[in-house]
């Protein structure tokens, strides 16, 4: 099993010891007779369903929680690992799908190993000097704690000369570098960083040391690999031949923590009988007490969650649906989606499904709940529902049974934006990727944004302000008509209110400057729109840390280019087209520098945005072109009316 060879490759088999003894056994040609199966009995004790794995033998299988596998493992397997896959969901022969971690190409047997993030059990069994060799691996980060130990003799130790097993009970997620995190676990700085230090690998070999991100994986599991080294002191660990194993998932903290401890015989046998007999009762009494509060706290729990649950229900009977969205049921969006099985995206508040009602595609969004009572899902559900523009992303219907919260929105074939303005980069498609987009298009996906923008700020009841306005909020038809979606992050503003006191959320690289002072307006979204502007026309994102260190931040490069009159160089190069239309290409970075004023005054309303586009009026000339704030000064909320944040029956903030 050995350990990473390049930077990009850090993950696979690592322990160096054990393969080198397996490929001995595959060279030598000597008999030995000590040659034995072992039994693997894998347990999850997790309080969620795990999807384990086992290569090169045993393939996988579901195992919900209190229940075990029994594996066998022929003698010589060399090298194997287990695993355990999580947040699987797999059509309904159980052949094909997809899991959160430990996916192994979408197979529910697996024939090859899984992605990261996933705790490892290996192994090689039956080596020339009749010796099993096992461990537990966090090099390819850690999903869920593991333990992989011989299974006992009848005398409650290991067969001997067994070793003890590895144990890696902790949750290392919960203490895991915010850089590594990642869905369902811990990512390896390897993985994560590709470099050298961290995957021990070119110069890294030499001097290949634990680093700060490997610490909570060396102090939560000692007992484990935590990087790619392997060394003498690698925690590599026997038993003989044969020795049967338990791999147990979620174990308890302390395995000795309800096995009473053996007592010493005294001399007196009469003296032994009474100790016992206290030692019973008292372990007897304490049993029982134990049982009974546990059975209190449990019916408690489950008393509140059941009186919890009849009260949303409550709720929900006593809500109006006039002018509700239509309401599913969660059995007819696991079918329409055939048990969520495509998922096109995930974002802040879920993930998002394709799905077909009928005729029509629809995308489900599958939200994640943060607190919110149902009264306030519905009542934004009930606001959402009834905001109709043909640029907004128009919401079909809802679902919401107890704890499963789902909107139900028309389906858009070209997907988002962000595919198409920054010619491809890291997207993979089937033939030659498509041209970028000519000049004319991207103007009407500019003017059709902005008309979406303007809907939600001066023509509904109350000013919505988006606050999330990027290319991933903006999608496509087949046509390449542009509509705003994910309203997740709306808030309305009172007619009578000036600004709206708010925590920071949206998106880094598209916040407006007043954000440093938490007092916005719908003018926070004209911002947005001046940097999505940009990227569109320049076919670049905002921040991209790939360019030389002065052409990392877009709009930081748009105020020196403007001041050394050289905006043509920001145009997009890739097309032909857009250089042929230069003249109007600057006339649109114009119309994004107003948008972009840090004072927030200076900058127009979007249905000014919209007059300027459609040719009726001009661009604002006395525009200031400092564009990046430093501190929070001039962000034209100095005068401050004070509100109150709208309730959270409007539209309330992440889900």
């Amino acid at each position: 099993m050995a350990r990473a060879t390049t930077a990009t490759s850090c993950c696979t088999h690592h322990l160096l010891p054990l393969l080198l003894v397996a490929l001995v056994a595959a060279t030598t040609t000597t008999t030995t007779n000590h040659a034995a199966a072992a039994a693997f009995n894998i347990t999850n004790l997790c309080p969620f369903t795990v999807w384990p794995a086992a290569v090169p033998v045993g393939g996988g299988m579901r195992l919900d929680p209190g229940t075990s596998w029994a594996l066998d493992v022929p003698a010589g397997t060399a090298p194997g690992r287990v695993w355990a896959r999580t947040g699987c969901s797999f059509d309904a022969r159980g052949g094909n799908g997809t899991c959160l971690t430990g996916d192994c190409g979408g197979a529910l047997s697996c024939a090859s190993y899984g992605e990261p993030p996933q705790t490892l059990a290996e192994f090689s069994l039956d080596q020339p000097n009749g010796q099993d060799l096992f461990d537990i691996s966090l090099v390819d980060g850690f999903n869920v704690p593991m333990d992989f130990l011989p299974e006992l003799n009848q005398g409650g130790t290991p067969p001997p000369p067994c070793s003890k097993g590895p144990r890696c009970p902790a949750n290392v997620t919960a203490q895991c570098p915010g850089e590594l995190r990642a869905h369902g676990g811990c990512n390896s700085a390897c993985r994560v960083f590709k470099q050298d230090k961290y995957c021990c690998t070119g110069n890294g070999s030499i001097t290949c040391e634990p680093t700060t991100y490997s610490l909570p994986f060396v102090r939560m599991c000692p007992d484990a690999y935590s990087y790619s080294r392997s060394d003498a002191s690698s925690p590599v660990f026997t038993c003989p031949s044969g020795t049967n194993y338990h791999i147990i998932f979620c174990p308890p903290l302390d395995l000795t923590s309800s096995i009473p401890a053996p007592i010493a015989a005294p001399d007196s046998n009469k003296q032994g009988k009474v100790i016992a007999g206290i030692v019973i009762s008292v372990i007897g009494s304490t049993s029982v007490f134990t049982i009974v509060t546990a059975y209190i706290i449990i019916r408690r729990r489950t008393r509140r969650h059941q009186h919890h649950e009849v009260h949303e229900e409550q709720e929900f009977e006593e809500i109006s649906f006039q002018g509700m969205p239509k309401r599913f049921t969660f059995q007819q969006l696991q079918e329409a989606t055939d048990r969520f099985r495509d998922k096109l995206g995930e974002g802040g508040f879920g993930s998002v499904f394709v799905g077909r009602i009928g005729d029509e595609r629809i995308a489900v969004k599958r939200l994640d709940r943060s607190g919110q009572g149902m009264r306030e899902f519905l009542a934004e559900v009930q606001t959402i529902g009834n905001i109709h523009h043909i640029n907004l992303v128009r919401l079909i219907g809802f679902c919401a049974e107890k704890s499963q919260w789902l909107l139900v929105y028309e389906h858009m074939p070209r997907g988002s934006l962000d595919r198409w303005i920054y010619h491809q980069q890291g997207v993979v498609f089937p033939s030659a990727p498509p041209p970028p987009l000519d000049w004319e298009t991207r103007y009407r996906i500019i003017t059709h944004v902005a008309k979406g923008l303007s809907y939600l700020h001066e023509e509904c009841m109350k000013r919505i302000a988006h606050l999330d306005v990027k290319p991933q909020n903006i999608l496509l038809d087949n046509n390449f008509n542009a509509k705003l979606s994910d309203f997740g992050l709306c808030k309305l503003i009172d007619r009578d209110k000036s600004q709206v006191i708010t925590r920071m959320r949206g998106t880094p690289g598209y916040l407006a400057p007043e954000w440093l002072t938490s007092h916005i307006t719908e003018k926070a979204d004209v911002y947005s729109f001046g940097i999505v502007v940009m990227e569109i026309i320049s076919g670049r994102r905002n921040v991209d840390s790939s360019r030389s260190e002065e052409s990392v931040h877009l709009i930081t490069l748009l105020q020196e280019k403007v001041k050394s009159d050289q905006l043509v160089d920001l145009i997009d190069k890739h097309s032909s087209d857009m250089q042929a239309h230069g003249q109007e290409v600057i006339q649109m970075m114009k119309l994004a520098m107003w948008c972009l004023q840090i004072d927030c005054k200076r900058r127009p309303q979007m249905s000014e945005v919209v007059r300027v586009l459609e040719g009726t009026i001009s661009v604002e000339t006395n525009i200031v072109h400092d564009f990046v704030a430093i501190t929070p000064v001039n962000f034209g909320v100095n005068e401050i009316v004070a509100s109150a944040p709208p309730l959270a029956s409007d539209i309330s903030g992440p889900r």
